[in-house]
């Protein structure tokens, strides 16, 4: 079985803090696919580098204290590469992918665009881009059988269903039409798969909750990370779990146990 999670850390020295550490020695990702670090390499000490027996990969942005994103692996792949070919959002940490013989597994942090109307242009910039680099991926699908696994902070809301309020969020960001729309292209037009969904159709199932408020202790939440696959390996997912019994960061550790073996490294 190969267990592959996904977590935005919201920093990964306060995720650390908050006990990081000893959840990792129990939960045995075999692959874990790191989200918004907020830190440079040479600001991330060692043992959070390659915690317990695992080595770390990194791809850090270039403005301090700012995004960035991680994988943390235990069977060493082929080859890691960082980025979409797109400078204006490569300099900000957004993808790193992780290359073995039979699998591919990325980890990505979509822009978020709360914080205003240049940073929602900003993430459709992003959609525009990031949308053919997953089309190649498929096409290599079709024409290799190379598995491809995308998890993420998609920072979109797909349904009506993995937002607890949505009815009062369909003008901002993360729940509009066009974001929504662009994750069921993926989905319809470009034949990813949102794993989980095909795990556990129940609602109020969600990954993020604001600091705000009581949004954690009600609930009150959005499904905004996924594992998107191609076909044939999430045709072998067999459980998925959002970890919510500790808090590392406003997102949970979300997992998906799948029937795979990783391929050797040659």
């Amino acid at each position: 079985m190969l267990r592959i999670t996904s977590l935005n850390l919201n920093g990964i020295r306060s995720a650390y803090n908050k006990g990081l550490l000893e959840w990792l020695k129990s939960h045995q990702a075999d692959i874990l696919c790191l989200q918004e670090l907020k830190a440079h390499l040479a600001d991330i000490q060692q043992d959070y580098q390659h915690p317990l027996d695992y080595t770390g990969h990194f791809c850090a942005a270039e403005k301090k204290g700012y995004s960035g994103v991680g994988i943390y692996l235990r069977q060493q792949p082929e080859r890691v590469l960082t980025g979409i070919d797109c400078p204006e959002f490569d300099q900000e940490g957004r993808v790193i992918r992780a290359d073995w013989s039979n699998l591919t597994v990325v980890s990505a942090y979509l822009p978020s665009g709360s914080s205003g109307p240049e940073r929602q242009e900003a993430k459709f910039r992003f959609l525009a881009k990031f949308g053919p680099w997953l089309q190649a991926m498929m096409d290599d699908h079709k024409k290799t059988k190379r598995e491809y696994v995308i998890c993420a902070d998609w920072n979109i809301a797909h349904k009506e269903i993995d937002l607890k309020n949505w009815k009062s969020n369909q003008k901002n960001s993360g729940f509009t039409p066009e974001e929504r729309a662009w994750v069921t292209h993926t989905l319809e037009e470009i034949g990813f798969v949102d794993v989980f969904r095909t795990l556990d159709p129940s609602p109020e199932q969600y990954t993020w909750w604001s600091n705000r408020g009581q949004a954690w202790a009600k609930n009150v939440g959005w499904r905004l990370d996924y594992q998107l696959a191609t076909p044939g390996i999430a045709s072998l997912a067999r459980s998925t779990s959002i970890y919510k019994d500790e808090r590392f960061s406003d997102h949970a550790p979300f997992t998906i146990d799948y029937d795979f073996t990783l391929g050797a490294k040659d």
